[in-house]
Order: structure tokens, then C-alpha cells, then sequence
């Protein structure tokens, strides 16, 4: 099982990339400890995920070729 991990703003400055895929990944919790356990610095920032367009809490379950974005607080003008 692939899902695809987008990142925005500063989260993407943190992990030197806007996409990255991870394998064998069943819940959103387990992405996001995957995710900070690469790249360590995340852990300090505030992000929502979204999963396919839609923001989810953290157990939600993933499926192959999903889409999941963190995207941090931002302003709008």
C-alpha cells in the first residue's frame, strides 16, 4: 500500500520536499509518527491533515493511493 504525503508552506521548508510516498502506512497516526520520525524538526510546527481533500482526525484510516496533505495554520487577505 502506497499513499501519497503532500507538504505545504513552512512544513515543506522543514522537509527539504513538497511530496513523498510512504508505504505500508494503515492509519493517519502512524503516518504522522513515520513522518516525524524522519524528519524530527516537524514536531515543533502546528498542521491539520486533510486525506483526500478533507480534513480528518488522527485515526483515521488510509488506503492505497490516498492522498494526504499537512498543511499548516495560514492567513488569508
Amino acid at each position: 500500500m502506497k499513499v501519497k504525503v503532500l507538504f505545504f508552506g513552512v512544513l515543506a521548508e522543514v522537509t527539504g520536499t513538497g511530496i513523498k510516498i510512504y508505504e505500508d502506512v494503515k492509519s493517519a497516526e502512524r503516518l504522522k509518527q513515520r513522518v516525524a520520525d524522519e524528519f524530527p524538526e516537524i514536531v515543533h510546527y502546528k498542521f491539520r491533515i486533510s486525506l483526500n481533500d478533507s480534513f480528518i482526525n488522527a485515526d483515521a484510516v488510509l488506503a492505497d493511493r490516498d492522498e494526504i496533505a499537512f498543511i499548516p495554520p495560514f492567513a488569508g487577505g
